[in-house]
């Protein structure tokens, strides 16, 4: 999810219920942005250990840079914060202007925590007075609407990117201690099974009312052979097994370009994993703890799910495979608004629903698919800068479907489709089998 915006394909009203409801959202999901970084100090928050990862600081700019940007400047009383703040805080916005390169984030020491949080006040207070106006006009409302959605994407960005800021650390610190983990007696997950699913007609995409972005649709018809799908997701000790058989030794189950990846990066396990004493060690949120066998594996590449899929005998479903199944799941999980309630849910959870034939779909781990990244039948790109996001990265990614514990729970439905390079490892993915 790297600030993949595109204009979504949602039907708002301009009525004072209607609005309210668009003021009461805006406020909660900022507020959510900032309970984020309340566990972190301003040293934690200007950190960038990796081209992949935006310091929280930066992110908590950038946000509000989208409604400064889209929603705000056209409004000829409005004045700007920071006129240079367009340039730094500019993700891929190639209309709106030059960026400052994404890879040098974390050295910029300015604007500091504080006056970032100011830029925040400034721009909230803008916004809220516009949506109070007896002017709200529907595009508004749609910008709004798209951006408290672009702001849910940084949200999960903001809590798997310190994860990397804090493993990167020997001290491995603690980000928030988990009041919701089970003890160990409870971490017994279910036998995999197989949902046996029909040759057929399966319709995909986003079809109605409500948000979705724009590389959902259009809704299109498809033919998909006859397959299975596990019931759950690939677990900690089944993975172990992968690796005690030579999985990061043998170059058969990559693809080539994953082989090169084992051995240009050293490859040997999952990332946020050590060995300590014979013993496998897992860097959680909540700080370092046990591997837990039973916990659904997270934080590989597709290069790894796939070489995992090959080695167990099966492979990974497409993303249209994927859909037709959730589409008839309930949307539930862990997501992380219960941060609201201070109960982070700070890893993905034992999937042991025995009442369920499939679990886990939604809600505790990204799960890659076999599917590439491109359009749909009929899809075209917005006009504009806020159609820029999802065309253009239309090559060189991949499809996770599913949502992660880090993923808030107004912020998924069955027909999202999440985007990543093949190599990238520090999102909450995992792996869910198909044949």
């Amino acid at each position: 999810m790297s600030s993949k915006l595109a204009t979504g394909d949602v039907s708002v009203q301009t009525n004072q219920a209607a609005i309210a409801n668009f003021r009461e959202k805006y406020r909660r999901t900022r507020r959510f942005s900032e309970r984020i970084a309340e566990p972190l100090s301003a040293e934690d928050c200007a950190m960038q250990t990796m081209p992949d990862v935006s310091p929280t600081r930066w992110h908590l700019a950038h946000t509000t840079w989208f409604f400064e940007t889209f929603l705000l400047k056209d409004s000829p009383s409005y004045q700007s914060y920071d006129s240079s703040f367009e340039y730094l805080f500019n993700s891929y916005y190639n209309a709106v202007g030059e960026q400052f390169p994404r890879n040098r984030r974390g050295q910029l020491s300015r604007p500091g925590l504080a006056e970032t949080m100011e830029y925040r006040r400034h721009v909230d207070q803008h916004v809220l007075a516009l949506l109070e106006g007896d002017e709200v006009r529907p595009d508004m409302l749609r910008v709004v609407e798209l951006g408290l959605n672009h702001e849910q994407q940084h949200q999960e960005l903001m809590l798997t990117d310190i994860k990397h800021v804090l493993f990167c650390n020997p001290l491995y610190p603690v980000y928030q201690e988990s009041h919701s983990s089970p003890g160990e007696a409870d971490v017994r997950c279910t036998p995999l099974t197989w949902e046996t699913m029909p040759e057929g007609i399966s319709e995909i995409g986003h079809a109605g009312d409500g948000f979705a972005f724009d590389n959902e649709s259009p809704r299109h018809k498809t033919f998909l052979q006859a397959h299975s799908i596990a019931s759950r997701c690939v677990t900690n000790g089944e993975y172990l097994e992968f690796m005690r058989d030579g999985g990061y030794q043998r170059p058969d189950l990559w693809l080539s370009l994953g082989w090169n990846q084992v051995q240009l990066q050293t490859w040997q396990h999952p990332l946020y994993w050590i060995s300590r004493d014979d013993v496998w060690m897992e860097f959680t949120l909540a700080g370092l703890r046990e591997l837990r066998l039973d916990e659904p594996l997270c934080h590989v590449s597709y290069f790894e799910a796939d070489a995992y899929a090959r080695w167990s005998g099966n492979r990974l479903p497409t993303e249209l495979e994927w859909e037709a199944l959730a589409a008839g799941q309930a949307v539930d999980g862990v997501f992380a608004d219960k941060l609201l309630e201070n109960d982070l849910p700070v890893h993905p959870q034992t999937e042991n629903k025995r009442d369920e034939r499939v679990s886990g779909m939604f809600g505790n781990l990204w799960e890659w698919t076999a599917s590439q990244y491109s359009p749909y039948p009929g899809f075209a790109a917005a006009g504009g800068a806020l159609g820029e996001y999802n065309g253009k990265f239309m090559c060189n990614q991949f499809v996770l479907r599913g949502g992660s514990c880090a993923t808030s729970s107004d912020h998924i439905r069955p027909t999202y489709r999440n985007f990543f390079p093949p190599e990238s490892r520090w999102q909450f993915s995992g792996i869910r089998l198909a044949n």
